[in-house]
């Protein structure tokens, strides 16, 4: 009967050490997600940031012309073109309404929407369009941890404006709806034309994308927009 009770004791306080460890682990687990997460993603892309700001500024920038968009004069300064592998700078996008909690500089965009790229920057999906070309500019970017860069993605509203500089320029696009909703498998909405596969575009669109709700994949919110300006860099 003692034995019987001694090894009732052992599990019950064996269970509780277990319970103790687990609840300290889940808490620096949600420690690491929630805050650490984000330190090093805002971290990583300042230094994409500060890092393509110092090539650019040590380098001329090519400017090849091509037509304008519909009501303007000035030409439309394009990257030139060139092969992106994963990982390679795109841009820097800067979305006022989104305040500091966007980045005082921006964002990064670089090549590729894996987790590689997504955990220090937002990506461009390839094989869309780059920034001022016809076609669909695509960006996705995190809602919740690692750095988060597009956490108030739903505060965009019709009208605002989004600033993506290159090298060459600086391209001003005009977002035309309030955020979107639509299921994970809607992958044309970063179509040329979305929701039209096939369809040759003709405009110059930016589409941004994240998870929705916080915390889950089951949805997707979007933004879009169109170019409405172009400013040489030099």
């Amino acid at each position: 009967m003692a034995r019987a009770g001694a090894i009732v004791r052992v599990t019950v306080r064996t269970t509780g050490e277990l319970l103790v460890t687990f609840s300290v682990l889940l808490v620096l687990f949600m420690v690491y997600q929630l805050y650490y997460t984000n330190v090093l993603g805002r971290d990583a892309m300042n230094h994409e940031v500060s890092s393509m700001q110092r090539q650019w500024s040590a380098t001329a920038p090519a400017s090849p012309a091509a037509p304008a968009p519909h009501g303007q004069s000035a030409p439309v300064v394009l990257p030139p073109p060139q092969p992106l592998r994963n990982g390679d700078d795109v841009a820097i996008l800067r979305i006022p309404r989104l305040g500091s909690s966007f980045g005082d500089t921006g964002v990064p965009v670089l090549e590729g929407v894996g987790l590689d790229i997504l955990n220090r920057a937002t990506g461009h999906y390839p094989g869309t369009a780059l920034p001022g070309q016809i076609g669909n500019f695509a960006v996705a970017g995190h809602r919740k941890t690692h750095g988060e860069p597009f956490r108030h993605l739903d505060e965009i509203r019709a009208g605002d404006l989004v600033y993506v500089d290159t090298e060459a320029a600086t391209y001003t696009y005009q977002i035309d709806t309030d955020p979107v909703i639509v299921q994970p498998t809607d992958l044309g909405v970063v179509d040329p034309v979305p929701g039209k596969p096939g369809v040759p575009p003709t405009q110059r669109l930016i589409t941004l994308t994240t998870c929705n709700p916080w915390w889950s994949s089951t949805q997707r919110m979007i933004v879009t927009g169109h170019l409405i300006s172009v400013t040489a860099r030099r």
